[in-house]
């Protein structure tokens, strides 16, 4: 029998109503609360998301960084506070992946008085022009794993499922897998089963707008006033080298770009690499960053993300994946 959302829905209710009444595991203890509480009387605060502890690590050996020796463990993350120059911070690592970032900056922003977010880390590279040890700032962030794969048979002139409702989009842009096919002589050379898929922008629900009423993004701006500010720090001098013997063969740089962007995918593919920067003109290209924007544009607070870029993804050169040297060679400035 076909079941109907009808069957489901009686369902859902039987099942809630025959559950045992049990404490949630994620609701936030009278401890916790307290911490929380005696946290945000000395706010607000500068937020500090790092991808991993091996990008975290540096930051919190960094002389410029003073720990209050005050940290909160919650929801499996560690709030660790200090303070950088005159900025009272915390630092928290997300862990690998778009969902992780999310999560955990919408955990800091909904614990704690947050004035700002800087992000910071490695990531792959897109634009041939810029090297390993360089350090991008850009301007927009998109998330490029959102997509409406389109079935076979169908091509750019036909209108996607649910389109008319907004719900998905034609404008932004199509990956056509024929394009890409090579060794094959059976087949003609702009067909395959994969066909296309469409690029779409995230839904997002801000704080000032109406409860469940979506907006859409796709290129998120960082903002403006940090923006300006990284621009005074593109003559930085970076260190190119972790010894005597290991050297990046570039001098690094710091550069303000116009894109980045992030997936829950590890890009290590020359083709699809070519592809998006041809596209769209993205330099750095990870896992996290475009999750972080997404909230703090939801949520009106200000960011900034900061990529060291590790490798040329999918290679390309001799020094293409050099991911180890990259990351072990790069030396954090602390500006905040």
């Amino acid at each position: 029998m076909i079941m109907t959302w009808r069957h489901g829905f009686v369902m859902l209710l039987a099942l809630v109503l025959v559950l045992d009444e049990r404490q949630a595991d994620g609701a936030v203890s009278a401890e916790v609360q307290k911490l929380i509480h005696q946290a945000n009387l000395n706010g607000p605060y500068v937020g500090l998301v790092i991808p991993n502890l091996f990008e975290l690590s540096p930051l919190l050996r960094h002389p410029n960084f003073t720990s209050t020796n005050f940290t909160i463990p919650f929801s499996g993350r560690r709030f660790r506070f200090g303070i950088i120059g005159e900025k009272r911070v915390i630092l928290v690592m997300t862990g690998l992946s778009l969902i992780n970032a999310g999560i955990t900056t919408q955990l800091l922003l909904t614990l704690f008085k947050i004035e700002g977010v800087v992000h910071y880390g490695i990531a792959g590279n897109a634009n041939p022009s810029l090297n390993i040890g360089d350090v991008t700032i850009p301007q927009y962030w998109s998330q490029t794993s959102l997509w409406y794969w389109q079935r076979y048979g169908d091509g750019p002139l036909d209108e996607l499922a649910l389109e008319s409702n907004g719900d998905y989009t034609r404008e932004i842009g199509l990956l056509k897998f024929a394009n890409f096919t090579t060794n094959v002589t059976a087949c003609p050379s702009d067909d395959n089963l994969l066909n296309n898929v469409w690029y779409q922008p995230e839904e997002v629900f801000p704080i000032d707008g109406a409860p469940e009423q979506r907006q859409h993004a796709f290129w998120v701006p960082v903002d403006s006033k940090y923006f300006r500010t990284a621009k005074t720090v593109e003559d930085l001098k970076l260190e190119g080298c972790l010894n005597s013997t290991a050297c990046l063969d570039e001098k690094p740089k710091v550069v303000t770009v116009q894109r980045g962007t992030s997936g829950s995918i590890f890009l290590d593919n020359a083709a699809y690499r070519s592809f998006i920067y041809s596209k769209f003109n993205v330099s750095p290209v990870d896992m996290e960053s475009a999750s972080l924007a997404l909230i703090c544009l939801q949520q009106r607070v200000p960011f900034i993300i900061i990529r060291a870029l590790s490798n040329l993804a999918g290679g390309g050169s001799a020094e293409s994946n050099e991911i180890v040297e990259a990351n072990t060679c790069m030396q954090p400035a602390v500006a905040v």
